[in-house]
């Protein structure tokens, strides 16, 4: 079912050179690398499908978007099997992000129809007030152009080709171009036969969507400078995003970039609920910081702890529970070779102790779990970046004060969690005053493990987290980041688009 191309506006296309894949089981595969030329002829076609597909009425809109769900359900077992032998994730994980993928689609395809998203505000003329009149003023959001989109390594179905950032840009109005990840290409692969499908299907513009498969950074380089492109979604590494990013600000006419980056996802676990709960919050700290081999955006990878022997305990019980994790196979040799460098600098620097944990071999990891006090910690910011996999630090603190000093020196987070009881309110609320400034979800008794999509849900942070904190790449108030508020004044209501000109 593969077809090895490219979809550019319509058509499958090969390329002058190809890449082979790198996949956890079976033999590698064949795929093109994009070109330059192919990036201009999709961005050229995204701007010519931009005025039919940005004035699509939001019924018609949100039909194709269910179509591309439902397409995408159609080749779900084949989704399943190539995205297992490539990225070496188990069936029942993929089977839930699948899910997860199609019910984002179909949550922005209700969440248009709705028409909220519009903030659609109108003022009525006034000509005879005095000392001026005041015109008609009417208030509306519209889509900002071709976005283009890269896909993330650990999510292949949910965070790529047809996830979050495609779905929200494709709900406000905007063609996307998608980037392709070399981790997963034959499952970009399919999910692009199901859009391109539901592109016919529902007889939508050609050029609303294409798909660029590439191994190296030109082609990545030249999307994001291209002068048709609007905004970029991107889901990755520090680095990669980090450059990605500098070329969007240093662009002629420089645009957004949203960029989801990094995070450590620190758990601090307050007095009372240590002595009352201790190694139940061990043994679910481990649970989540292995999850999906510690591939998780949201994995915690720092633990505060006050010192003691109520901390000792937890300290243990989290050690027992890490013993029994099994190895997990990453998702590129590249991210296992990644997460050896990261384990091998924390044990180099002198400055957190290893308490467990065995040299990974080749794809497989196994977890580790270091140990520092809170004045080390802050005396030694490496141990704060993020180590992608299922690596941890302990940090033991001296007293409430110390504690509120490691969250004051803090990066941006995507989250930060709260163990706490009852009578953890005051040290909570002092905490809680420092943490919303430094993440974008704060969590109480559970674990970031696990985004909810949803309203409500906010999945970005200050720096490094992301690269924009006032917008968010899950939830409906993602499709923000796609659009721009435009004032009419006196300008007749026929000349605006039906589905979005002021309400009654």
């Amino acid at each position: 079912m593969i077809k090895g191309q490219h979809l550019v506006a319509g058509e499958w296309v090969s390329g002058d050179s190809s890449f082979e894949s790198s996949p956890s089981t079976g033999a590698p595969q064949s795929f093109p690398n994009g070109s330059t030329a192919l990036v201009d002829r999709a961005a050229e076609a995204a701007e010519a499908a931009f005025a039919s597909f940005s004035s699509m009425p939001r019924k018609r809109r949100a039909a194709f978007i269910e179509r591309i769900a439902d397409e995408i359900e159609a080749r779900g077992d084949a989704l399943t099997e190539i995205a297992m032998a490539e990225t070496g994730l188990p069936r029942a994980r993929l089977e839930g992000e699948r899910g997860r993928t199609v019910g984002q689609l179909r949550m922005f395809a209700d969440h248009i129809v709705k028409g909220d998203y519009l903030d659609r505000r109108h003022v009525e003329a006034l000509p005879d007030r005095e000392p001026l009149p005041r015109p008609d003023l009417y208030l509306v959001m519209r889509p900002i152009g071709p976005v283009a989109v890269f896909g993330a390594s650990n999510f292949p179905l949910a965070f790529s080709t047809a996830g979050g950032d495609t779905a929200s840009a494709l709900a406000a109005g905007c063609p996307v171009i998608v980037k392709g990840h070399p981790a997963h290409p034959g499952t970009g692969d399919i999910v692009v036969q199901a859009i391109d499908a539901a592109i016919k299907a529902c007889g939508v513009h050609p050029g609303v969507f294409s798909f660029i498969q590439d191994s190296g950074i030109e082609v990545a380089q030249y999307l994001v400078r291209h002068p048709l492109i609007a905004a970029v979604g991107f889901t990755g590494s520090l680095a990669a995003g980090r450059a990605l990013y500098d070329i969007c600000a240093a662009r002629e006419v420089p645009i957004p970039f949203y960029g989801e980056l990094g995070s450590t996802n620190p758990v601090f676990v307050l007095e009372h609920a240590l002595q009352s709960r201790g190694e139940a919050i061990a043994s679910g700290w481990a649970g989540s910081l292995t999850l999906g081999a510690g591939q998780f955006c949201t994995n915690p990878g720092v633990l505060i702890v006050p010192d003691g022997e109520a901390g000792d305990r937890l300290v243990a019980a989290a050690i027992e529970a890490l013993q029994a994790v099994d190895p997990q196979v990453m998702l590129t040799d590249g991210i296992a070779d990644a997460f050896r460098r990261g384990v091998a600098q924390w044990e180099d620097s002198g400055a957190a102790n290893k308490l467990f944990g065995e040299t990974c071999n080749e794809r497989a990891a196994t977890p580790f779990v270091f140990a520092t006090s809170g004045a080390e910690w802050l005396a030694h910011p490496e141990l704060a970046e993020e180590v992608f996999g299922p690596a941890g630090v302990i940090v033991r603190t001296a007293d409430a004060d110390e504690m509120q000093d490691i969250a004051r020196g803090l990066a941006g987070q995507l989250t930060a969690t709260l163990q706490m009881d009852p009578g953890d309110s005051d040290a909570a609320r002092a905490l809680l005053m420092i943490l919303e400034r430094k993440a974008g979800r704060v969590i109480a008794n559970g674990f970031p493990t696990g985004v909810e999509v949803a309203d409500p849900m906010v999945h970005s942070g200050p720096y490094p987290a992301s690269t924009n904190f006032g917008a968010s790449s899950v939830g409906s108030i993602s499709i923000r980041r796609f659009l721009r508020p435009v004032c009419y004044q006196d300008v007749p209501a026929e000349l605006i688009d039906e589905d979005t000109r002021p309400l009654d």
